[in-house]
């Protein structure tokens, strides 16, 4: 690992010459490719300094111990080693993660759709906390969000929530959380104290750039407009702001009234619609391919369910890994890294194998 890492840091060397190059706007796509490539490398240059930084504490921390004589600073001594031990483990894995050879696609803009299926008012209210597991989760990897559409539910949940991140390695991450998501846990309405099973769909998708291939025809496009509705207050509207718009090609519908102006909510719609379209194509593409399973790895089907939330026990358990983590507490606020990088991880070998 260590040659592949200061194989990639003298990258980072080139790769800032050329950012500082005055000619280097004349190309803008060429620049973004450099940004994104400089994000990439600057993570794997800051995880890599604080790993030398904790193997010389391991290595000064072993030193005092050999010759300590004092109870009380041996255990202290010993308690700081183990601290670092498992932060060098855990860098580690995560190094490991980010050296999976990067894709093009792992920086894209990345629009992610949840929508309540069983379960009802829970459900709606399970896809408000995994709205807000990955809106901390962006928090922490420093990515940023923006609302698309949402459609409330009466109990402070939401029947549908689509949502837009952008941010280093967003794409690489998040792709992997396309299906479906149960949950197991006594809802507050329930007197009885019985255990209730819900679920949601989540579906990944890569908002389509510059560089994109999808065209829609106005004469394809239906466009719908109507009154806002929700929960009451800011979800009601008094104009016929909200929008629906029909691809008829495909049947693609998708609806937006979030914003207080039509035009807004057509645009915001319209980005939802290109990145529906765009992954149709995608799945078409794969079929022609080829329908063996190492082609079909990390299409997102939404029907699988892929992931377990058991709150009684405090357990998450993504079921395409068999990997199962008793802090679904810390999980729920935001810490998807392990689960994440795991994931990356395996699906990275199934595409080799």
């Amino acid at each position: 690992m260590e040659t592949a890492v200061k194989k990639l840091l003298s990258r980072l060397a080139e790769v800032e010459a050329q950012l500082g190059s005055v000619n280097v706007f004349d190309n803008q796509r060429k620049y973004k490719e450099l940004t994104q490539e400089h994000a990439y490398l600057s993570e794997i240059s800051s995880i890599w300094e604080r790993l030398q930084k904790l193997e010389q504490q391991r290595v000064d921390n072993a030193k005092m111990l050999s010759g300590e004589t004092d109870a009380d600073f041996i255990e202290v001594l010993k308690a700081d080693s183990a601290e670092v031990e498992s932060t060098i483990e855990k860098l580690s894995q995560e190094l490991e993660g980010i050296l999976i050879p990067p894709d093009p696609n792992d920086s894209r803009n990345t629009i992610v759709e949840l929508r309540a299926g069983t379960g009802g008012e829970e459900a709606a209210l399970f896809v408000a906390d995994c709205v807000r597991m990955y809106k901390l989760h962006a928090d922490q990897r420093g990515w940023k969000y923006e609302l698309l559409s949402c459609t409330p539910s009466d109990m402070g949940g939401f029947k549908e929530y689509v949502m837009v991140f952008t941010g280093p390695n967003v794409y690489r991450f998040m792709q992997y959380e396309s299906g479906t998501h149960r949950i197991q846990r006594v809802p507050e309405t329930e007197a009885q104290g019985r255990v209730h099973t819900s679920a949601i769909t989540v579906a990944v998708l890569l908002e389509p750039d510059e560089t994109s291939d999808v065209v829609i025809d106005e004469k394809e496009l239906r466009v719908d407009t109507y009154r806002s509705s929700g929960a009451g207050g800011q979800h009601v509207n008094t104009t016929d702001s909200a929008v629906r718009l029909t691809h008829l090609p495909t049947g693609i519908v998708v609806t937006c009234q979030d914003e207080r102006s039509q035009h807004k909510n057509k645009d915001k719609a319209m980005r939802i619609l290109i990145a529906k379209i765009a992954e149709v194509e995608l799945q078409k593409q794969h079929a022609a391919m080829s329908s063996t399973r190492a082609l079909q790895v990390g299409s997102g089907d939404r029907s699988e369910r892929i992931r377990t939330y058991n709150v009684p026990q405090n357990r998450l358990t993504d079921h395409r890994i068999n990997l199962t983590k008793y802090n679904l507490d810390r999980i729920l606020q935001g810490d998807l890294d392990e689960i994440s990088q795991a994931l990356v991880a395996h699906f990275r070998q199934e595409k080799l194998t």
